[in-house]
């Protein structure tokens, strides 16, 4: 039986203008991005991009997917939508730089259940702000409206990286031995990990994201909650072309321990000492506003450290040196240990 009233796309919650709209926004912020090896620009049916068969001759590819999770949480209800976008090119880039890769492209997914132009435009800026940062093209990406999928302003993100490196540059932690040294770059905060316990906490402390925060150039907690997770791609391209590196791990779900051990031959182990680094205050603040166990923090956060380098001895000052001088707060976490594949955090 058919309706007395025609229906439409729009009728059925679907805004085909507004999508329109949004892409035209988001040209000049996907050209600001653009990097040799970008062929045509947003609007196609796929990105393209030439790989450089001079600089890179045994080119191998390394993707890197993620999302920001439940941090969206804290965004909508902030109504701040411009670092969130940040927050998701870091989760892919820094996977992507691990292993020795230059970031190449990345392509973004944004879905929601009623699309907001002016919404969607702040969280696509900070995309190509983070991309800028990461030295990445925005090539692409699908801007998805789903009604009765998502409520309210609900949305999600999922992003995609794509890099490079030459087969023979590849770091994959082989050759890691004892006497080498751990080096630590402090993050920005809690990064894009572990939001489901930091809003149970907000819960059950009732503590309100207005709350004064005044510690590291916030002014309140929500600010301090939502400040956008470091690229560290830059620091640690130019580490790489300047120092023999042995492995690099990421800091993200799971923490030190189990992000580090990821990188770690089966002969070796990984020291590290608590005492070398301040925990930051938010950390702090969470664990004694959420009473969570010492042990459940350190699995669930970086506590404070973003991104682990392993390098020599020998070349360990240089490192560091280098790291500071591109921008990056280093700490000596510990050392390299004759073992079985571990991580050990000492007082």
């Amino acid at each position: 039986m058919s309706t007395s009233k025609p229906l439409t796309y729009k009728d059925a919650g679907v805004d085909i203008d507004a999508g329109d709209a949004l892409v035209e926004r988001i040209k000049p912020l996907a050209r600001a991005t653009e990097r040799p090896g970008v062929l045509g620009g947003i609007g196609g049916f796929g990105g393209l991009f030439e790989i450089d068969l001079e600089r890179w001759p045994r080119p191998v590819l390394v993707s890197g997917t993620d999302g920001v999770g439940t941090k969206l949480k804290l965004a909508i209800e902030l109504d701040r939508y411009d670092t969130i976008g940040i927050d998701l090119v870091a989760m892919c880039a820094n996977d992507v730089v691990v292993q020795g890769a230059e970031p190449l492209f990345f392509l973004d997914y944004y879905a929601s259940g009623k699309l907001s132009v002016d919404t969607a435009e702040a969280v696509i800026r900070g995309i190509a702000e983070g991309c800028r940062q990461a030295g990445a093209a925005l090539l692409g990406g699908e801007t998805a409206e789903l009604p009765g999928l998502y409520a309210d302003r609900d949305f999600d993100l999922a992003g995609f990286c794509v890099g490079i490196v030459n087969r023979d540059r590849i770091i994959d932690g082989s050759g890691i031995e004892p006497g080498d040294v751990v080096l630590g770059l402090a993050s920005s905060g809690p990064h894009s990990n572990g939001y489901s316990l930091i809003r149970r906490v907000l819960e059950v402390s009732g503590a309100p994201l207005e709350a004064p925060f005044e510690v590291g150039g916030v002014d309140s907690l929500g600010a301090a909650l939502l400040a956008p997770t470091r690229i560290y791609v830059r620091s640690l391209l130019r580490l790489i072309a300047a120092c023999p590196v042995k492995g690099i791990a990421h800091i993200t779900g799971g923490g030190l321990a189990d992000n580090l051990a990821r990188v770690l031959p089966a002969g070796v182990d990984a020291v590290l000492h608590k005492s070398t680094w301040a925990r930051p205050a938010v950390f702090r603040w969470l664990q004694s506003a959420g009473s969570i166990p010492e042990d459940d923090l350190l699995r669930t956060f970086n506590c404070g450290i973003g991104m682990t380098v392993i390098v020599a001895a020998s070349e360990s000052g240089a490192a560091r040196a280098l790291l500071e001088d591109a921008g990056e707060t280093v700490i000596r976490l510990g050392e390299i240990t004759a073992g079985t594949g571990q991580v050990e955090l000492r007082e």
